[in-house]
């Protein structure tokens, strides 16, 4: 599976991948924000993550979990991931998440990212709401989230256990509906400015 952005392509994971995501798993600003039981600690780790996650859903039928590599055009190599999920096949209601190696971070890939993969939420699988939850004190990634059109419903009170603390998270969705019209407010937006510029 291959989805294409202005900038970005997105594609399914290959075996050789799990060196570049390794790469960024290791990095100190990555792990700042994931706990440690959800981090592969070695090479090894790395390499049965993405065998059995990433490469195991793709080989699921019917699947229903899609993690995609997020690569550059011209250059192949994973600078991070980005996918929807639901819980089982025809789920009317899933979860987007993302990844970025964080020398990508600051260039809008990830709300790029995620922007075409909640349209494929929405359009390809017909899903009527799609949730997500981050960190509360990573505010990059709520500005993503919030980015996408996503309302924030509510704080989980000291759910991740990350660096010797605990951390609240925050609940973001957004409905089938709502990601129609906030489409069409950008459309209008957009409108104006281009009009603007004449």
């Amino acid at each position: 599976m291959i989805l294409t952005t202005e900038r970005l392509v997105l594609r399914d994971f290959v075996p050789d991948d799990w060196l570049a995501v390794h790469g960024y798993y290791m990095d100190p600003r990555y792990r700042r924000y994931y706990p440690e039981r959800d981090s592969p600690q070695t090479e090894a780790d790395t390499r049965a993550l993405v065998e059995q996650r990433f490469l195991g859903h793709q080989a699921e039928s019917p699947r229903h979990k899609f993690q995609l590599a997020i690569t550059l055009p011209g250059n192949d190599t994973v600078i991070g991931s980005c996918g929807v999920r639901t819980d089982a096949p025809g789920a009317l209601v899933g979860d987007i998440g993302y990844e970025l190696n964080p020398e990508y971070w600051g260039h809008g890939y990830a709300t790029e990212a995620a922007r075409a993969m909640l349209a494929y939420g929405f359009d390809t699988l017909g899903l009527h709401r799609v949730w997500a939850r981050c960190v509360a004190e990573n505010v990059a990634s709520r500005r993503v989230l919030e980015k996408l059109g996503m309302i924030l419903e509510g704080r989980l009170r000291e759910t991740e256990f990350i660096d010797g603390r605990w951390h609240d998270n925050l609940i973001y969705a957004i409905l089938e509906q709502e990601r129609r019209r906030s489409g069409f407010n950008r459309l209008i937006s957009n409108l104006k400015r281009q009009i603007a510029n004449i």
